[in-house]
């Protein structure tokens, strides 16, 4: 059996935020849902996060995604009330787990970048070779700052020497604690009651612990950059420029083309399929799903979105919407909403589209804004349509049958239904429902004044 403590009890003063570190965001997930997500492969029976600062704005954030995870244990909160080190943290656990029996595997909430094969590799050695501690080690191009680990021939630990302890010839040592431990819970919860705050930050330190439990197992990284950690914001943009990279080799060697690469960001969140285009400059964010031939961008923001197959989407903004099979939109179009647009549907220059839903084949070309409105198939909406869809209290639906046609500069004021096969004509303003089959005309009769001219005031300057 496998539990697993995340330490998330930090503020994160060099964030400058009031926000707790582990809840910043990067590619679609918090750092600390980055780390939940990196147990995928490990099954862990219990699931603990110790928290401390915000910790109620910890609970709050990750109660949905506990939600969203029926399959998984409950997350437990463990309240660490003075934040004394990562040693004292671990004593924290004590009577969460009292009388558990087997492995506890140590995170910290603000390391987003582990892979689960990692942990899971770390997982299987430790009980592969049964000892009572496994630690996480990496070679890194600068150490300076970490803990050097210094182990013998069976890459079993001889000792940690922190940074600032280390002589010039320990310095040397590129091999570097990650912070991530495995303890046989029942040795560990032993030691934990024994460690001192004997240095100079006066914190209790959980590698005081692994000197205790020999022997110690080192397992070495591949990739030394899941180990970086996140204490400000540029290594927060750093951090977030490595994801990127994943995702987006990812998504390359999985058929996806990438015009620019590096000016696109997408989430992890955001599902793609083979021979999607991704032009330069645009930005998929969210659960996003692209169906196969379909063109995004240049210049396009995706969040929240289904894109249907073989469709295009171009200068644009869509959230929270839907676009059926071979639709086309844009340029500068902004769908929001909950928009639904079917397949064939061709949506044009500056047009938004609210809470609306559009039948197969229907056409808003340009210059147009439709909120909760539901239009049937081919209908066709002139340029410079709008529906007056709120009444300064509530919002209000209209309803476009079949093959019906508005002409320019239409108001369409809601409450209001347009039966099929319908036409208006150019310059109406719509208040009234309208049957199948009829041509609308609601506009004032033209006057002409032959020789009329605005006459000058009498204190008007003369030419």
């Amino acid at each position: 059996m496998v539990a697993v403590a995340i330490l998330a009890a930090g503020r994160g003063t060099r964030m400058k935020s009031d926000l707790p570190k582990v809840l910043h965001q990067m590619g679609g997930r918090s750092l600390i849902e980055w780390v939940l997500h990196s147990l995928a492969e490990i099954q862990p029976v219990r699931r603990l996060v110790i928290v401390g600062y915000g910790g109620n704005l910890v609970r709050e954030s990750l109660s949905q995604l506990q939600e969203s995870k029926a399959n998984l244990p409950p997350l437990e909160f463990v309240e660490q009330r003075e934040q004394l080190g990562t040693g004292h943290a671990a004593q924290q656990l004590l009577p969460y787990l009292e009388g558990f029996q087997g492995n506890v595997l140590v995170l910290n909430g603000d390391v987003p970048l582990l892979r689960p094969q990692t942990l899971k590799r770390m997982l299987q050695s430790h009980q592969d070779y049964q000892s009572p501690a496994t630690i996480l080690a990496a070679h890194v191009p600068d150490p300076k700052g970490y803990g050097r680990v210094f182990c013998n021939g069976q890459n079993e630990l001889q000792q940690i020497v922190e940074d600032r302890d280390c002589t010039p010839a320990q310095k040397q040592n590129r091999r570097v604690n990650a912070g991530v431990y495995c303890f046989q819970w029942e040795k560990l919860a032993q030691i934990l009651p024994k460690l001192t705050a004997n240095n100079d930050q006066k914190e209790y330190y959980i590698t005081d612990a692994v000197n205790y439990l020999q022997p110690t197992i080192v397992v070495d990284l591949e990739d030394y950059q899941e180990i970086l950690g996140v204490n400000d914001r540029q290594q927060l943009a750093t951090a977030y420029s490595i994801l990127q990279a994943r995702i987006k080799n990812d998504w390359m060697k999985a058929g996806v083309t990438l015009v620019d690469p590096d000016s696109v960001t997408i989430d992890d969140t955001v599902q793609l399929e083979a021979d999607v285009v991704i032009e330069p400059q645009t930005h998929l964010r969210g659960h996003t799903v692209i169906r196969s031939g379909s063109r995004v961008g240049p210049g396009s923001l995706i969040e929240n979105s289904q894109i249907g197959a073989n469709a295009t989407v171009l200068y644009s903004v869509v959230t929270e919407s839907a676009i059926a099979d071979e639709a086309r939109v844009g340029p500068y179009a902004h769908l929001r909403g909950h928009a639904v647009v079917g397949s064939g549907c061709r949506i044009g220059n500056f047009v938004e589209l609210k809470n609306t839903t559009l039948g197969d084949r229907t056409n808003v070309a340009h210059l147009s804004y439709l909120g909760d409105a539901i239009l049937g198939t081919r209908v066709n909406i002139g340029g410079g349509t709008i529906t007056a869809n709120y009444d300064g209290i509530k919002k209000h639906r209209t309803t476009i049958g079949d093959r019906s046609k508005t002409g320019v500069n239409n108001s369409l004021v809601a409450p209001l239904t347009i039966g099929e096969d319908v036409t208006i004509a150019a310059g109406s303003t719509i208040t009234d429902d309208l049957p199948d089959d009829c041509l609308a005309i609601a506009r004032s009769r033209q006057v002409v004044k032959p020789g009329w001219r605005l006459k000058p005031k009498s204190d008007s300057p003369t030419e």
